[in-house]
């Protein structure tokens, strides 16, 4: 082979596998979308999902070169949104949704007016975090916590995103392993809430991300008790529930992107390409972090494994404590 011809063939293998390495999100490609595109959030401005939902609305559109909007449609736990996306009919409607709402909200209410399991196309899990313990500011630290919430009783309440939400749950399994008898469930429409609720001393106690709690903690407002799980880089500096003797190990709080289960072919081929691949940027990853998620990038079956899984774990808190929505 000539010298000139291997130079060519070098060439031409070194476009080749810059092409293959070129990001797939390349602005303008595809047939999708075609108008602006809508991501549907259950939570107000401010609270967890809502920030990871403007990470990625952010991302998708500087990648596609088109206008996608978060719109804020809070209530029943993030359910009257996942109602919208799932009876979406545009083609441009997608969905961020927290772990009840594909998990355990059927379980809860079987007059639930979508099917978790029927009605959505599983793009891609967007964010996870642990969560952690909140309490009062002016309530002790550590072991010394649950003594003072075992003398409370009753006159103890503490908040949740909803019923059926992860915080629900998993504060009703911190209850029951810690011997926490007759603490009252009081729900908010968001963590924004439960953290002011906090702050006044309405509520005693709380389990959410960090995300939301440790500013509050590091002003002083409110106190961090533990994390679920093992040790987190989204909770530097804060112990283990377990090693206080309450373990909660398969408690994690999520969100993931939907779309509704009619969404166009072109739609579902783009966002099972782009939607990953953004969350496996540096950029998008790092923006996820600074505001307390992980970001995951997992693909559509990979979600389904983890509802499948999760539905288990939750759905036996729900047997084990008697949980309705009554």
């Amino acid at each position: 082979m000539t010298r000139s011809r291997q130079t060519l063939r070098r060439r031409l293998l070194g476009a080749a596998l810059a092409l293959a390495a070129a990001p797939a999100f390349s602005q303008g490609s595809g047939a999708w979308p075609t108008q602006p595109v809508k991501i549907l959030v259950g939570f107000p401005g401010g609270s967890t999902p809502d920030i990871a939902a403007r990470v990625l609305a952010e991302a998708l559109g500087k990648a596609w070169g088109q206008t996608v909007v978060v719109e804020n449609r809070p209530g029943a736990a993030g359910n009257i949104a996942a109602d919208a996306v799932a009876k979406a009919r545009d083609d441009h409607t997608l969905g961020v949704v927290i772990n009840g709402n594909l998990t355990t909200a059927r379980l809860l209410n079987p007059r639930l007016p979508f099917d978790p399991a029927r009605d959505f196309h599983f793009v891609s899990l967007l964010a996870t975090a642990p969560l952690v313990l909140v309490t009062n500011a002016d309530k002790p630290e550590g072991a010394a916590f649950f003594g003072a919430a075992r003398a409370g009783g009753k006159a103890w309440s503490y908040g949740s995103v909803g019923i059926g939400s992860v915080g629900h749950l998993g504060m009703e399994a911190l209850l029951a392993k810690a011997g926490l008898a007759g603490a009252t469930h009081v729900p908010y429409n968001g963590n924004p809430a439960v953290i002011t609720a906090l702050i006044g001393g309405q509520v005693q106690m709380g389990l959410m991300p960090p995300g939301i709690a440790l500013p509050q903690a590091k002003d002083g407002k409110v106190k961090v008790i533990g994390v679920t799980g093992p040790r987190s880089p989204l909770a530097p500096g804060v112990e283990p529930l377990n090693t206080m003797g309450v373990a909660l190990e398969d408690l994690e709080v999520w969100t993931a992107v939907v779309g509704p289960t009619g969404l166009a072919a072109a739609a579902r081929e783009r966002l099972a390409r782009d939607v990953p691949a953004l969350l496996r940027s540096a950029e998008v990853r790092d923006k996820l972090l600074a505001a307390g998620w992980q970001a995951q990038g997992t693909g559509a079956e990979a979600m389904r494994a983890r509802v499948e899984t999760e539905a288990r774990v939750l759905g036996g808190i729900i047997t084990a404590q008697g949980i309705t929505t009554n």
